[in-house]
């Protein structure tokens, strides 16, 4: 069984940056950040595996945002920069074991098992 939990949201200004961390425990493959916007489902913006393969970003997760890992402290990290105002949401991130499925065919929040509790996001003027 694996946890995860996010920690590094909080309010910054429009075009600020912010570095979310997420701290992992147990058996895992890939990781992937997800964020939940207020009436929204959750889209993911990158995942990557512990395995050193290269990461995998979305449309919605490319240019302005980087995924990051440290197999060592087995962390996680979302570095988002020039944040905008639509970016404001719940940042999660989630786990699933390996399955032979490669990190762009797994994209949808049910393809993933494990989450953290999420940390929230607010950027305004």
């Amino acid at each position: 069984q694996a946890q995860l939990a996010e920690s590094g949201g909080g309010s910054v200004p429009i075009g600020g940056s912010l570095r979310l961390s997420c701290a992992t425990s147990g058996r895992t493959y890939a990781l992937g950040w997800f964020r939940q916007a207020p009436g929204q489902g959750r889209e993911l913006l990158a995942a990557v595996t512990w395995d050193g393969g290269p990461a995998y970003y979305t449309e919605s997760g490319k240019d302005r945002f980087t995924i990051s890992r440290d197999t060592a402290k087995n962390m996680v990290y979302l570095q988002m920069v020039n944040l905008r105002p639509e970016d404001t949401a719940v940042y999660f991130c989630a786990a699933r074991r390996y399955d032979g499925f490669t990190l762009s065919q797994m994209t949808s929040a049910g393809d993933y098992v494990y989450w953290g509790q999420g940390t929230r996001v607010t950027v305004s003027a």
